[in-house]
């Protein structure tokens, strides 16, 4: 049975092959029935792959091979491609084939652009779009993007802040590329700000209105990444609680508070003169602490994310299960809110975490992708897909 989508879209196919020399006219249709979004992927040099070249034919592709053959370096290239950062690198170099000099990721969406990425161990990456060059990179958002779920995301819920601020971080970005800007900016002024303290013209008492000039900057950009965040919890935190009840189906209630140091600030206030204000009041009161250890322990790089069960701390007191629920509610919520915001769905990753599953999620978790997102899952083994799963999907073996 044809669905009216499909039967629309088969219609007008037959119609235009007919009447019209069009080229890749199936292909279009194929994108319009399938909801594949990235039709090619090529990369030289990536990882331990030399190269590797592949036209996406399929809603969901199973990347399938033994453990160390490179299943996960292949998904992190289109996680690359899509967010220009990788969750398993330090450093871009990281990703750079060991003999090389340059690797290269090239993508095309649609049929219709054409993104290459060029990474070096020497000089900043280059991004292109049809052959333009990229001047700002975080306009890639504009073309791709992507949801990846991998087996150390557990570190989310269980690990230290810093875990949790990227993953937030990587939300906002989604939601509104300008943010990659904001966090670059902050970062910077960080940075100018500790070597300050160990600079001359602190020693030396000289320019003291620097560092006002520094508390000003960075309580404006503060305030514009801690608006974002807390909006971006406030927007997801349904679509955790959906996805939370699902999986686990249960009546437990779950809550999500961003835990900021801006004090006599109430979870409501969104006024940014007003947030900025306590910002630079505060930069300013912990500023001889600073001056001894040269580190600024207040702002939005020491900021954390609570995830509650029936007002009991996950990270602390949750099972194993509850923790691997409340992560796997996280990452679908996070499709979920991407898909509803931008009416576009982002690429779903899915690196080994069905090992870290019981029986029944998995089976959650399966029947759940792919219904909309373009999906990428690796595995070693076809165990646990059902046949129908194994049929409707592209097969990719290294």
């Amino acid at each position: 049975m044809l669905y009216p989508t499909e039967l629309h879209a088969l219609l007008f196919f037959n119609f235009f092959k007919e009447n019209l020399n069009i080229p890749n006219l199936a292909n279009l249709i194929n994108v319009c029935i399938k909801k594949i979004f990235l039709n090619k992927l090529k990369i030289k040099n990536f990882r331990n792959h030399k190269s590797f070249e592949i036209d996406l034919k399929e809603q969901r592709t199973i990347v399938l091979g033994c453990n160390g053959i490179g299943k996960s370096n292949l998904l992190e290239s289109v996680e690359f491609l899509s967010q220009l950062k990788s969750n398993r690198a330090l450093s871009d170099k990281d990703l750079i084939e060991n003999d090389s000099d340059m690797a290269l990721i090239s993508g095309q969406i649609d049929f219709r652009d054409d993104l290459k990425l060029n990474l070096f161990r020497k000089g900043p990456k280059r991004i292109y779009v049809n052959e333009s060059i990229l001047k700002k990179q975080s306009e890639i958002k504009h073309y791709i993007r992507s949801v990846c779920f991998c087996s150390n995301d557990i570190d989310i819920v269980r690990s230290e802040p810093n875990y949790r601020r990227i993953w937030i971080d990587k939300v906002v970005s989604q939601l509104e590329p300008v943010y990659l800007d904001l966090i670059s900016r902050f970062n910077r002024l960080l940075k100018q700000r500790s070597h300050f303290w160990r600079s001359e013209s602190y020693l030396n008492n000289q320019h003291p209105d620097i560092i006002e000039s520094f508390d000003v900057q960075m309580s404006i950009i503060s305030t514009r990444i801690f608006r974002r965040r807390r909006r971006a919890l406030l927007k997801i935190k349904p679509y955790v609680e959906y996805w939370h009840n699902h999986l686990s189906k249960s009546k437990e209630q779950i809550d999500i508070k961003y835990l900021s140091g801006i004090q006599n600030i109430s979870p409501e206030e969104e006024a940014e003169e007003i947030i900025s204000k306590k910002i630079e009041e505060q930069l300013s009161k912990q500023r001889s602490m600073e001056a001894l250890t040269g580190k600024c322990n207040f702002g939005p790089h020491r900021d954390d994310i609570e995830f509650l069960i029936n007002n009991i701390s996950v990270r602390k007191y949750g099972s194993s299960g509850q923790q691997r629920t409340f992560i796997l509610a996280l990452k679908m919520a996070e499709l979920d809110l991407l898909t509803k915001t931008l009416n576009v769905p982002p690429i779903l990753i899915l690196d080994d975490v069905l090992a870290e599953l019981d029986i029944t999620r998995q089976s959650l978790l399966l029947n759940a992708v792919g219904k909309d997102s373009q999906c990428f899952i690796s595995a070693t083994h076809l165990d646990k897909f059902n046949r129908s799963f194994i049929g409707s999907s592209q097969m990719i073996h290294l």
